[in-house]
């Protein structure tokens, strides 16, 4: 089937998308530089900022979770692409501060590629930032190494946690030790139905048969687990929180947070659907869900499907998760 999109030249996508992004949120954030998204109003240099890249056509990722109590700073590939070094070394040289940087990067061989030459860069500089790459997919195996596993929806709680750790006034050294003990503790799968097509190209960016799901494929199509006949959404939820329960080794009286993550063509119905086998299958576990989120946080334009995270929670992390925010894409009052 051809692509139908509503778009105009392809290769001003990024650029256009992201005029239309100020537009409707120019009283929460500002677009510097071109791919560069920021606070409206800069949080003081005395808090450590937040700052992180990646490809557009995730919407309403990453640049939705600019603003107060989560982001300071987003730096905009093109569709599907990592930003250029360039780039993101100017956005840190923005986010330069006494307080420092917690730099956030999903594993995905291109955005790690851009963000270790910058952060070469600004080594050169002294500017004071912390690298920290999210990894939490299991689709390769709970235990494979952490290079060979990606980071998807996670970034988002991430975000949120050390945003609020930042906004609190704790040092880059408390700030990133929050989020690294986050980060151990998160696990995601992701499951497809149905493919994407690739806004710049026209292309569908994989392959499945009508009747076919794949627990495990990556946010660009990357192969999962193989496909499999499409299950029912119990079946599902408890097939993929199964795992991810065992990856980050809850047990009775663990506290979770849970997100259900749609991928861009997975109803709300869907999901909550989904949200209701896994609680089910948690209350049989005897392990609660303290904090949920349900909805688009990173999508893949029309793909069919969903990411499903799951997070052990200890108090400071569950407070973070709870403190204020006011981005485009999250609020909390």
């Amino acid at each position: 089937m051809p692509m139908k999109k509503f778009i105009n030249d392809p290769k001003d996508l990024t650029r256009e998308l992201l005029e239309g992004f100020a537009i409707a949120h120019g009283d929460a954030i500002a677009i510097k530089s071109e791919k560069i998204v920021c606070r409206a109003k800069p949080k003081p240099a005395n808090k450590v900022a937040i700052v992180t890249l990646g490809g557009a056509g995730h919407e309403p990722a990453l640049s939705g979770f600019v603003g107060p109590g989560m982001l300071d700073y987003s730096v905009v590939g093109d569709i599907f692409a990592a930003p250029g070094p360039p780039k993101v070394i100017e956005a840190l040289r923005l986010a330069n501060r006494p307080a420092g940087i917690l730099f956030v990067v999903l594993n995905h061989a291109g955005d790690v590629m851009s963000a270790n030459m910058a952060m070469e860069m600004a080594a050169k500089e002294k500017i004071p930032v912390k690298l920290l790459l999210t990894h939490e997919d299991i689709a390769p195996g709970a235990n494979a190494p952490a290079e060979d596993r990606r980071g998807l929806v996670g970034a988002i709680a991430l975000y949120k946690i050390a945003g609020a750790a930042a906004e609190a006034g704790k040092s880059l050294d408390e700030v990133y030790a929050l989020a690294e003990r986050f980060s151990n503790n998160m696990a995601t799968l992701a499951v497809a139905m149905k493919t994407a097509t690739h806004p710049g190209s026209g292309l569908a960016i994989f392959d499945l048969a009508d009747d076919e799901m794949e627990i495990g494929m990556g946010q660009h199509g990357e192969a999962g687990t193989g496909p499999t006949k499409i299950l029912t959404a119990d079946q599902t939820a408890e097939l993929m929180l199964s795992r991810l329960t065992a990856a980050i080794k809850a047990k009775a009286g663990d506290r979770l947070l849970l997100l259900i993550n749609g991928s861009g063509a997975t109803t709300l119905m869907e999901m909550y659907i989904v949200l209701r086998g896994c609680k089910t299958y948690l209350d049989a576990k005897g392990i609660s869900i303290a904090a949920v989120r349900c909805g688009e946080f990173l999508t893949v334009q029309e793909m069919a499907g969903f990411q499903m995270c799951a997070a052990k929670l200890d108090d400071e992390m569950l407070a973070c998760w709870n403190a204020p925010c006011n981005t485009p894409a999250l609020t909390v009052a």
